[in-house]
């Protein structure tokens, strides 16, 4: 064989892992790739320390033995990141007594002005099983890295800012291991029910 003809064949054989790669990932954010062999392929969660909107260090260890749900936001923004923790404080309300075995997350992409101050101001608007946790801005930058979240910050003609992210809410299991994205968008029943599996 050719130098020319295995050089094709060693780009031909990255090209495939890639593509099945990008499928796993498009499988799990989707919803369809909870299976144990896709969370291998696509490793999502971590180690992390943070803290809370009561100024406590906050880390996975921290929710060993708890299913939990983690959600990317920030504190100014309009309507998702609200919608969101309304809709899993609703889930929380109606697991009753069970929802003390697990825990909901909301890990701020906006640290300069998501101050624990500012997360307990804005964390009492929810249930009480949601945590704000917020940390520098390579604790940040770590856990989004480690949940493979997306975010960035975004100007505004009037100077001020935005912040683009993931609006996706991660199931992970008593050991802090990825189950899959955590659909809401269904009645809240049928979520909380699905929730209560993992306790």
């Amino acid at each position: 064989m050719s130098a020319r003809a295995i050089r094709m064949l060693l780009i031909s054989a990255a090209f495939a892992t890639g593509l099945v790669f990008c499928f796993a990932v498009v499988l799990l954010i989707t919803g369809g790739g909870s299976v144990p062999a896709l969370r291998q392929a696509v490793a999502i969660g971590g180690p992390f320390q943070l803290v809370d909107q009561d100024g406590r260090a906050t880390t996975e260890k921290s929710l060993r033995g708890k299913p939990f749900l983690v959600f990317f936001g920030f504190t100014h923004c309009p309507e998702i990141c609200p919608t969101t923790l309304f809709e899993v404080s609703e889930i929380f309300r109606l697991l009753g007594r069970d929802a003390d075995r697990t825990a909901g997350l909301f890990v701020t992409v906006d640290p300069a002005r998501d101050t624990p101050a500012k997360l307990k101001d804005y964390m009492s608007s929810f249930d009480p099983h949601l945590r704000g946790l917020t940390g520098d801005d390579a604790a940040i930058a770590a856990v989004a890295k480690a949940y493979r979240a997306y975010y960035k910050k975004v100007p505004l003609a009037d100077g001020d800012y935005t912040m683009d992210h993931t609006a996706l809410v991660y199931l992970m299991d008593k050991d802090g291991r990825f189950v899959a994205p955590f659909r809401l968008k269904r009645k809240p029943e049928e979520a909380a029910a699905d929730l209560r599996k993992y306790l």
